[in-house]
């Protein structure tokens, strides 16, 4: 499941090259602070997948609520049946 969630997450990464230096600049709209910024586009979408990965483990253990993203849900439920 967190596998598929990251391949959905980055499903929705927007690209864009950086006037001022030429470098590729990419985030993930809906998730606040993920980004990544290389000299190409490739070196970008892998540090943005890193980027991602980390802000997934954080946020899961401060307890954030994470966005849902096609049909996957990753947040914990702390409901007591």
């Amino acid at each position: 499941m967190l596998t598929d969630y990251i391949q959905a997450a980055l499903r929705r990464a927007k690209y864009e090259i950086l006037v001022e230096d030429q470098t590729y600049y990419g985030s993930i709209p809906g998730f606040q602070g993920v980004w990544a910024n290389a000299g190409t586009l490739e070196v970008c979408r892998e540090e943005l997948r890193e980027v991602l990965e980390d802000w997934i483990v954080l946020g899961l253990r401060l307890r954030h609520n994470l966005p849902i993203v096609d049909g996957l849900d990753l947040n914990v439920s702390l409901e007591l049946a």
